[in-house]
């Protein structure tokens, strides 16, 4: 009789979306010319809400704003919120892209996530506001 694996059927506890700290987030005026602003970090990660299993990726934040930046310290925060939620690949790209789209209004927006392998398959997701 075959041996079954120990972790087969195993799901890890993970925390639902309303531990995403979107409130932490903060703003501060931008009046200069117009440019295009590029965050990256490589040390996004959530939980895969199926497995419990946690998911890294490298999280591009690419904006050019109306009249406001994000402030970088409280960005980190945020995006370290996710680290114990159960959300899927997509849509925390998309939750993402929402979040700093309501806290910036900017001119245009683009979040990239590029996902560690798993199961050979390679996830890029993209959001990106019309316009540029």
């Amino acid at each position: 009789m075959p041996r079954m694996a120990q972790a087969e059927g195993l799901r890890l506890p993970f925390e639902g979306e309303d531990k995403i700290n979107t409130a932490i987030m903060e703003s501060f005026p931008y009046e200069g010319a117009e440019q295009r602003i590029k965050y990256e970090t490589d040390e996004f990660s959530a939980v895969c809400p199926y497995s419990g299993l946690p998911d890294y990726a490298k999280l591009v934040i690419e904006y050019i704003p109306q009249d406001k930046i994000v402030e970088l310290k409280s960005l980190k925060y945020y995006i370290v919120s996710y680290r114990n939620v159960g959300i899927y690949q997509e849509s925390a790209t998309n939750r993402l892209f929402q979040d700093i789209n309501a806290l910036l209004a900017p001119k245009w927006l683009k979040v990239t996530t590029v996902y560690n392998t798993r199961g050979g398959i390679d996830a890029t997701c993209s959001c990106e506001t019309r316009g540029e």
